[in-house]
């Protein structure tokens, strides 16, 4: 298990690291590479790593401010595969991950700025 040390706009730090770019946290790794098709239009193709790894809840951080968009069908999309969704501003979700990942198999995708 992975708990988020501090977040604030455009830095994350996780087990004493701190990235600077968008993250994705699986239960085992910190994904620093992720990078979205449309920026701040999440698509289904931004997730389909986390799709093929299954959690059974996936938290969306949209940026401090909350810009980045997370269309409807795409939350259905993730709802239909049995997967607990939490889309929320970075800094809300952040706290919601860090509850979570001690009981069960979370993945946070994380948008570190606006």
């Amino acid at each position: 298990m992975i708990m988020i040390d501090s977040y604030s706009f455009g830095r994350i730090t996780v087990r004493e690291k701190t990235y600077t770019s968008d993250v994705i946290i699986y239960p085992d790794r910190v994904d620093d590479s992720w990078w979205r098709k449309e920026g701040h239009n999440l698509s289904p193709e931004d997730l389909e790593d986390i799709l093929q790894f299954k959690p059974d809840v996936l938290v969306i951080g949209t940026g401090s401010y909350g810009v980045m968009r997370v269309p409807e069908n795409l939350k259905k999309a993730i709802r239909d595969r049995s997967i607990k969704l939490f889309v929320d501003k970075t800094g809300n979700v952040v706290e919601i991950y860090n509850q979570l990942e001690k009981k069960e198999k979370v993945v946070a995708a994380l948008h570190l700025t606006c």
